[in-house]
């Protein structure tokens, strides 16, 4: 196994759907323009509530992804 260097970024993703497909969409659209995406951590997990109703979840995480040589 070789040596690696990690880079984090830390992002908000937004889904009306759960806090997973939150995730998900933040993952998939940094990685339209981040490579080598290796692994996320949430930090925080919060919503907005609208008549009682969970309306938006939102997740906050980081994203660590390998340096190129």
């Amino acid at each position: 196994m070789s040596d690696h260097v990690y880079k984090t970024l830390e992002l908000t993703g937004s889904s009306t759907q759960s806090s997973d497909e939150a995730i998900r969409i933040a993952i998939e659209r940094a990685s339209r323009s981040i490579r080598n995406i290796k692994w996320f951590q949430v930090v925080e997990t919060r919503g907005h509530v609208e008549g009682g109703q969970v309306a938006h979840w939102q997740v906050t995480l980081k994203i660590g992804f390998t340096l190129e040589d």
